[in-house]
């Protein structure tokens, strides 16, 4: 499975578990050009407790890296700022206020394709 693949596959397990804690998805993919040069995604819109969570989900195979790279640790100061930008557009876009509560959290998966387990961690308000 490459990259594109396992990235899918990690976007899927992340919405179950959010369902699984009592999120709404509101949306995935979300992707848009911004500013003329900008141009991005959201992995998964989400809601719970009338906050909005725009989250990044960061996947990679079990065995990627001999274990010791985390997957979260790819979420950079440009793709912090670009996820900002992304989740204030999709804010105005839906005519709620940039001051509604919302916030940015990363999920990260790490999957075991051959044993078919992912442990997942998420991160809450992990940009700001």
């Amino acid at each position: 499975m490459g990259p594109k693949e396992t990235g899918n596959f990690g976007e899927k397990v992340a919405c179950k578990y959010l369902r699984a804690k009592g999120y709404e998805i509101l949306e995935t993919n979300y992707s848009k050009i911004c500013d003329s040069k900008l141009r991005g995604e959201i992995d998964i819109i989400a809601k719970k407790e009338g906050v909005i969570h725009f989250v990044e989900v960061k996947s990679q195979k079990a065995s990627a890296f001999g274990g010791s790279f985390l997957a979260e640790d790819r979420v950079n100061f440009k793709k912090k700022r670009q996820l900002i930008k992304f989740s204030q557009k999709w804010l105005s876009e839906n005519n709620l206020a940039l001051d509604s509560k919302w916030q940015i959290d990363v999920i990260s998966v790490k999957i075991d394709f051959k044993n078919k387990k992912a442990k997942i961690r998420h991160f809450e308000n992990a940009v700001f």
